[in-house]
């Protein structure tokens, strides 16, 4: 049974950073792509970044490019977001999701990850 268990989130004020964590159990980690998404009050799920099975390889939503960074850490099976020039619009609940074999319907498509945290809330104060 895979396992994602998000850390990290918080409060912090327009400008700040935060890093999220991501730690995985259950399966080779290292074998898997690895994404995060995000949902604010009243909005559907977004594509915030996705990593590819090499740290070499990422996928960034245009809200976030620039701000963001995603990493792995295959040796500690954990995933990372440093969040970096926060805005208020950044608020939601950040969510670690992996697929079952590969993202078949693409990286950015929440139908690809049949495997999802709990989910840890940031806040961005203006």
């Amino acid at each position: 049974q895979v396992q994602l268990v998000e850390s990290g989130g918080g409060l912090v004020q327009a400008g700040g950073s935060l890093r999220l964590s991501c730690a995985a159990s259950g399966r080779t980690f290292s074998s898997y792509a690895m994404a995060w998404f995000r949902q604010a009050p009243g909005k559907e799920r977004e594509f915030v970044a996705a990593i590819g099975l090499i740290s070499g390889t990422t996928y960034y939503a245009d809200s976030v490019k620039g701000r963001f960074t995603i990493s792995r850490d295959n040796a500690k099976k954990a995933m990372y977001l440093q969040m970096n020039s926060l805005k208020p619009e950044d608020t939601a609940v950040y969510y670690c999701a992996a697929p079952r074999t590969s993202p078949s319907l693409g990286y950015y498509s929440d139908f690809s990850y049949e495997y999802w945290g709990q989910g840890t809330q940031v806040t961005v104060s203006s």
